[in-house]
């Protein structure tokens, strides 16, 4: 178990603390290991917490950058088949500095871009920033192990392993949706993509 946090906007975020508040607040999700980072405009910051199980040296840290420090990883999971799709990568021309799957993962991005989707068999979430491209993908695999929840509105994004997080953004309001409330209640969960806060939502399982 790992834990990943971040946020992006069309401006630069002038108040960052969240960042780092965040992160602490998941500590338990992955006590070997923490980074963040932040891009050089300030637009999109990154955290992660890291639980080491596959490659347990520093080269496995995250936020994760691919060779030519254009793309940056947060994952939190593990992908059962990274041992072929390393084999293929190299044979490609692809050069690694871990033995971890988290690298396997942001070259398989880098060489298939989002159709790497297709090619992974394991349990994650994931975010990548591209900075070449100017976008932020994040992804969650088919079976929905791995959580990931996401507060978007029309200038930022903001999304973390665990709701409570978010909650260290203080722009965002803590508001209870009444229609998920009714869900819980019977339930014990709320169902689908809904959340038990309004304006928060959870990546559904298999999309991105």
């Amino acid at each position: 178990m790992c834990g990943i946090f971040g946020g992006a906007s069309n401006i630069p975020f002038t108040e960052r603390d969240w960042l780092k508040r965040g992160s602490a607040v998941i500590k338990h999700r992955g006590p070997d290991a923490h980074g963040e980072w932040w891009s050089s405009d300030k637009q999109v910051g990154l955290a992660h917490r890291r639980l080491s199980i596959v490659d347990l040296s520093s080269q496995g840290h995250q936020p994760m950058a691919d060779n030519e420090d254009n793309c940056r990883l947060i994952f939190n999971g593990e992908l059962y088949n990274h041992g072929e799709l390393r084999k293929e990568l190299i044979s490609m021309g692809c050069k690694f500095r871990s033995t971890s799957d988290s690298e396997v993962l942001l070259n398989s991005y880098i060489v298939w871009g989002t159709d790497c989707l297709k090619r992974f068999n394991g349990m994650f979430s994931f975010a990548i920033f591209d900075s070449k491209k100017q976008h932020i993908f994040f992804a969650r695999d088919r079976s929905g192990e791995k959580p990931l929840f996401y507060h978007k509105d029309g200038s930022s994004i903001y999304f973390a392993s665990e709701l409570k997080a978010l909650f260290e953004i203080p722009s965002l309001r803590k508001k209870i949706n009444w229609k998920s409330l009714d869900s819980y209640l019977p339930l014990g969960y709320v169902p689908g993509e809904a959340c038990i806060l309004e304006g928060f939502s959870k990546l559904a399982p298999g999309m991105a």
